[in-house]
């Protein structure tokens, strides 16, 4: 095998290679959606379990709920990072030794579709993860108000007597 084969042969592996990346990012999203839709059923079907006598189904979930949304956000802009990297520092330098670059003008297509402010698949999931870790933050700010009321009234009281005191 000549310089050239073997070059290309390298090229396709590794462009193969991303494609399975891309594909294990895909199923990684969607491990998240089918996490996240679960915790929403979870909280439904659990709404009225209270744990040690404090803590309700929902107040858990919604905390669970938020750490999921995080962590979906960090793989998105994770996966993101690693294919800009894979295309910028591994692809474009093999193609420069190859007669046509197609993922070079993939890339380039890609950036000036981005630069219409055009939402892209990752956008719309992270959109989701954010709109999702919203929406348990705030079965979370509403699970946590009594507490926080009965803290208030508690520390309110206290002060009353020290006060009265006086």
């Amino acid at each position: 095998m000549d310089r050239d084969e073997l070059l290309l042969e390298e090229y396709k592996l590794y462009a193969k290679q991303k494609d399975n990346f891309i594909d294990r990012n895909f199923c990684t999203n969607r491990f998240y959606m089918i996490l996240f839709i679960a915790i929403i059923l979870a909280m439904i079907f659990t709404g009225g379990v209270v744990f040690m006598e404090k803590f309700s189904a929902a107040l858990v979930f919604s905390v669970i709920g938020m750490a999921v949304c995080a962590l979906w956000w960090m793989n998105v802009d994770s996966y993101n990072t690693l294919v800009k990297v894979k295309f910028a520092n591994v692809i474009e330098p093999l193609e420069e030794k190859l007669p046509f670059k197609p993922y070079t003008e993939e890339r380039k297509g890609i950036e000036e579709f981005r630069s219409k402010r055009i939402f892209m698949f990752s956008d719309i999931q992270k959109l989701v993860s954010v709109l999702g870790a919203l929406f348990f933050f705030a079965i979370f700010i509403s699970e946590m108000t009594p507490f926080v009321t009965m803290a208030f009234g508690k520390m309110l009281s206290w002060f009353g007597s020290f006060r009265g005191g006086l």
